[in-house]
């Protein structure tokens, strides 16, 4: 993508789109005279006359006629002093669905007209990088009866009083972080028998290529060298291989003080002998959304290159029934030398996250944050717009929560008590059980995975009901979110500032 690194004038400006900030009070918007002097008297009269709404996220389209301009794409910010960033970021992820129904490619944002006193032109830059890339994306189908080329944004250009290269900066970080989300999204939308535990793996290798990740994947018999029997139980029933994928990012010269990022990679989920009912099964082809998320928040890490070592590390397989397939009533021994009575072959997830918090622990990670589309008990909990978490770790949690005010994916902390503990190493047989009960049910698939992650730092992210969206909302079309990319992402940022 082409983005301007000098700004023009209004009355420079030749674009098939500009895109203005609409105020409810004119006299509040910066240097608003200057449109309709480059435009004509009209433009005060459209808004006079309620042709051109303020509303927040309100979008009018006009066309200039006579002008270098085609469109001006009108977007309503409502009261100008209580505009806040996730407004802005929705607004903006509307004007990228405008965009891309009307097939435009390029566009320039006259972006003073989106200041306030509480935000600025370089945070309205970032804020339309990645709100309106979020807003464009489209899932990809497999429909034989469309021929119709896919468009892609092309061209950006500002109007800004801010010096052009900051403007442009801040515009290419915020596209980043869009872009990477949309790829996750792409993978939790890719049917199951096109995205294999393999074919995860060939994703992470060629991104570890493209940003010089040091890059390892362990196949089954590798697994089986090191005694990963959790992930591997989880794979008994399948033909496809199992995959461990580990990225690292080494931004230092020693590897310490590491933050893992640790995903689960279910490629397809039939729930094993504990098979899930035919409407529960639709849609588990994104019971990978955690690894998409944490792939995903390398791919940021590998376009911003912040001062901070990262390790990523992926569990994939699928869970399916077969002969040879997992049992309720087996004992397995994980690669942390714990077994577990098997109770749930549903509860397929936190055994895959257990070898792979234990094997990020191996590889030298100091603090873990896993994420997972772990349980149906978080959305019975908070609902399917609120992420899960549990932590081991107060002040680590407290940091990471900084992050998700930025990027306003909400997060809310459940209770991992000593009785929920307790009841997750109830076993006359093993160490641990995988499935204590219903009841508390996304507590004790989350207080499982932290049994193995026992004293390092951890954070559990249960994103069972936000990776995936019913319907069309303003960042983005029904399926995949990306949930957790930019939060990921941003908080990793925030850590290598505070070194």
């Amino acid at each position: 993508m082409n983005i301007a690194k000098q700004s023009t004038t209004l009355e420079q400006v030749t674009t098939d789109v500009l895109i203005v900030g609409v105020q409810k009070h004119r006299e509040q918007m910066n240097n608003w005279s200057a449109l309709p002097s480059a435009f004509g008297d009209h433009i005060d009269e459209w808004l006079s006359s309620g042709e051109i709404s303020s509303e927040a996220k309100a979008i009018t389209k006009l066309p200039i006629a006579g002008k270098a301009v085609k469109h001006i794409l009108f977007v309503g910010l409502g009261e100008g002093k209580s505009l806040t960033a996730e407004v802005l970021r929705n607004a903006f992820g509307s004007i990228g669905k405008q965009l891309k129904a009307s097939k435009k490619t390029a566009y320039t944002i006259w972006l003073e007209s989106f200041t306030t006193e509480n935000i600025t032109e370089e945070e309205a830059a970032f804020l339309a990088g990645e709100g309106i890339g979020l807003g464009f994306y489209k899932v990809k189908h497999y429909k034989t009866t469309s021929n119709e080329a896919d468009t892609y944004l092309e061209d950006v250009h500002f109007v800004a009083a801010s010096p052009a290269e900051e403007v442009a900066a801040n515009y290419e970080v915020g596209h980043i972080y869009a872009e990477a989300t949309n790829e996750a999204r792409t993978l939790v939308n890719t049917p199951p028998n096109l995205l294999t535990a393999t074919d995860l793996a060939d994703y992470a290798e060629e991104l570890g290529k493209q940003y010089g990740f040091e890059v390892e994947i362990l196949n089954k018999a590798q697994m089986e060298e090191l005694g990963m029997g959790a992930i591997l139980s989880v794979n008994k029933g399948s033909v496809q291989e199992p995959r461990m994928i580990t990225l690292k990012y080494k931004a230092k010269d020693t590897w310490e003080d590491v933050i893992g990022l640790v995903g689960k990679g279910v490629t397809y989920d039939t729930g094993g002998y504990s098979l899930k009912p035919r409407e529960s099964m639709v849609g588990m082809k994104g019971d990978m959304g955690g690894a998409a998320a944490v792939l995903g928040a390398m791919k940021i890490i590998g376009e911003t290159r912040p001062n901070k070592n990262v390790m990523a590390v992926v569990g994939a397989t699928d869970n399916m029934v077969s002969g040879e397939a997992l049992k309720p009533d087996d004992v397995i021994t994980t690669l942390s030398g714990k077994t577990v009575e098997v109770l749930n072959t549903d509860a397929e997830g936190r055994l895959v996250l257990a070898d792979a918090v234990t094997y990020a622990k191996q590889q030298g990670a100091n603090y873990l944050i896993d994420v997972a589309t772990l349980t149906g008990g978080v959305i019975v909990a908070l609902g399917k717009d609120k992420t899960g978490a549990l932590t081991n770790n107060e002040a680590f949690f407290e940091e990471f929560m900084e992050a998700t005010v930025d990027t306003n994916e909400f997060v809310w902390r459940l209770p991992l008590t000593e009785s929920d503990k307790k009841r997750i190493r109830n076993s006359e047989l093993a160490d641990l059980n995988n499935s204590p009960g219903r009841d508390g049910h996304m507590i004790f698939g989350g207080g499982f995975i932290g049994e193995f992650a026992e004293d390092t730092p951890w954070i559990h992210l249960d994103i069972a009901g936000t990776s995936d969206a019913g319907a069309a909302y303003d960042l983005g079309p029904k399926g995949g979110t990306g949930v957790m990319v930019r939060t990921l992402a941003s908080f990793i940022e925030q850590l290598a500032e505070e070194k």
